[in-house]
């Protein structure tokens, strides 16, 4: 046996369907099979509305379905996850490529196909790396902000054919509505009427009948009401039927020309599918109990890419729609999603002809409900009114999404996001405390009104003490000392620090030799096992002193005590710690406040 198992553990890691395989039988087959004939019938309508906003001719849409969800299946980790052709994927895609070529042309097709093949590279290769903890750096509010101006600009890239107006191509966000408000008189009302009955179909049937294919149904109406209006006479425009026949081969383009023009938008496109893909197997997998294995999500989108693009699908990542569809049809392991697929290749075959008769006007409608149900207003909400620096992140990646090339959106973003980050750590809470007499144990209190010891300030550092975050714990510490030059001796409570380098170890040592040539001193307590450890390998321990490095408040405060000036003492009137009994006042004013009950109480307290 143990022999064997670095064999098994070896090829779970090259085919890591072995894993769940052994539990497929004829129970879950019949479950997976039933999910799968309901998310056939979910990705039809969404397939073709997809590839319309990658600017790909929709059976594009209908061959990255097919393919993409197999190989993420049978090389992902999740057991629910659905992927395929997304809405925020293909508006990168469009985005990406309509500057170098006609969207649906053949050089856009190729280009299209060579931009999946990078980006399915670049997933791979951080997959192989080990980095799936990488998509724990982009935040929420990223993803959030950028979903949210997507949708906007799927909404407004629909607006011409909605509404039956000629807009150019790629034109930026602001000149294509500019172009739509001049266009308004010129609006079509049988193109208007055809897509706004699909909207309007499709949005009842979402309200009132969920779980119908609603979308599906809604296209259907659509073309009815064309049929009916005489649509084509009108200038109401068709999709036009689809090839009958399975994805067919085809090959990217590795000029190296092409592969250096398209690289950001690749990664772009990459690191959003990732994001995609693992926060929603993560997602589902809350409610399904099972671990995600975010390298391994990494591996089987970037080989889904790649094998997609030999296969004339374009970029797809996980779709949250039909991954809870398919956990909620009752799906059991990864085959529903190969079931999908097998059923949809099906239906292409069987219905191709029919789309002939649907209208691009009834796809519009249908892309705008798509859009609309993009934006997470709740979460908007919660985020703009919890933290300001993650609604600033949320804000300005929408405007980002909106107004600068897209496949930079999302950098902007993140970079944002890591800058407010790197902010917040590099400057660590700083609080100067003292015994609180009001808690019973006299705990030490960071309220303005607690008396302070006129010779040993008392701090706690919330926060890690590395090169980023030294100055401004160097300079707080400074302003203390204007504040209060008398103060000479510092205790820092280090409870809340987790870590310490170099630079942190050096600017205590400065600071250790600083308070000890003035006549005062610095001192550690409650330190954190580990945290001392560059203390001790850089020596930086000895000009700090081993001695003034303290396990308790109680230790450090009894020791730092004997180091007090005992005049000073004689005529304090704080009287803040229990040593401070063994000194005689000076005073009869300091001997009638000692005796205060309240006074009393705090003097006993030891923090």
């Amino acid at each position: 046996m143990k022999s064997t198992q670095p064999a098994n553990t070896f090829w779970h890691r090259i085919f890591p369907f072995l894993i769940w395989w052994p539990t497929v039988d004829r129970t879950t087959i019949r479950n997976d099979l039933l999910a799968g004939l309901t998310g056939a019938v979910i990705v039809l309508p969404q397939g073709v509305a997809f590839a319309m906003i990658a600017g790909m001719p929709p059976e594009y849409g209908l061959y990255t379905a097919i393919v993409t969800p197999i190989v993420a299946a049978l090389f992902g980790s999740s057991r629910h996850l659905i992927s395929g052709p997304t809405t925020a994927i293909s508006i990168v895609v469009f985005s990406t490529l309509s500057g170098f070529a006609e969207p649906g042309s053949a050089e856009f097709i190729r280009l299209a196909l060579t931009l999946t093949f990078l980006a399915g590279v670049y997933q791979l290769a951080l997959g192989l790396a080990r980095m799936g903890a990488l998509v724990n750096f982009i935040s929420h509010s990223v993803v959030v902000g950028f979903t949210a101006g997507a949708a906007i600009l799927i909404a407004t890239s629909q607006l011409k054919h909605y509404l039956g107006v000629k807009v150019p191509s790629g034109e930026s966000f602001l000149h294509t509505w500019m172009e739509i408000i001049h266009k308004v008189p010129e609006i079509n009302w049988y193109v208007a009427a055809v897509a706004t009955v699909t909207l309007a179909a499709a949005i009842v049937l979402k309200l009132y009948r969920p779980r119908w294919p609603g979308m599906l149904l809604a296209m259907i109406l659509g073309s009815l009401v064309s049929l009916a209006l005489g649509g084509q006479e009108h200038g109401v425009r068709l999709v036009g039927s689809l090839p009958a026949h399975l994805p067919p081969l085809s090959t990217p383009d590795f000029s190296l020309a092409t592969i250096k023009q398209l690289a950001g938008g690749a990664l772009a496109i990459a690191m959003l599918g990732l994001i995609e893909a693992v926060s929603i197997g993560r997602s589902i997998a809350t409610r399904s109990h099972q671990r995600i294995d975010g390298n391994q999500e990494f591996l089987g989108q970037g080989l889904s890419n790649m094998v997609g693009s030999f296969f004339s699908a374009y970029a797809g990542s996980g779709s949250f729609t039909r991954s809870g569809i398919n956990y909620q049809a009752g799906a059991k392991t990864p085959m529903a999603a190969i079931f999908a697929a097998v059923s949809l290749a099906a239906i292409l075959l069987l219905i191709a002809p029919l789309t002939a008769y649907l209208p691009i006007a009834a796809m519009a409608g249908i892309i705008l409900l798509v859009a609309y149900n993009l934006i997470d207003f709740h979460h908007i909400k919660l985020i703009l009114k919890t933290t300001r620096s993650d609604a600033v992140v949320l804000v300005v990646t929408f405007f980002a999404t909106l107004f600068v090339e897209l496949e930079f959106a999302i950098y902007v973003g993140v970079i944002l996001s890591l800058v407010l980050y790197l902010n917040r750590t590099a400057r660590p809470r700083i609080y100067t405390v003292a015994p609180d007499p009001a808690t019973p144990k006299h705990q030490m209190g960071t309220g303005a009104d607690l008396p302070q010891c006129p010779q040993l300030r008392i701090v706690r550092i919330d926060g890690s003490l590395f090169f980023g975050a030294v100055n401004h714990v160097a300079e707080t510490l400074h302003r203390f000392d204007q504040q209060d030059p008398e103060r000479r001796h510092v205790l820092i409570i280090a409870s809340g620090i987790n870590f310490i380098d170099v630079a942190g170890a050096e600017m205590l040592a400065v600071e250790a030799k600083k308070r000890r040539a003035l006549g005062g001193g610095l001192y550690l307590c409650k330190v954190k096992e580990g945290v001392c450890e560059p203390f001790k390998r850089g020596g930086y321990i000895d000009d700090i002193g081993r001695e003034n490095i303290f396990d308790t408040k109680a230790e450090a405060i009894a020791a730092i005590f004997q180091q007090l000036d005992r005049e000073r003492c004689r005529t304090c009137d704080k009287r803040i710690f229990r040593e401070c009994a063994t000194v005689a006042a000076a005073a009869p004013q300091a001997r009638s406040h000692a005796a205060d009950p309240v006074a009393e109480a705090a003097g006993s307290g030891r923090g």
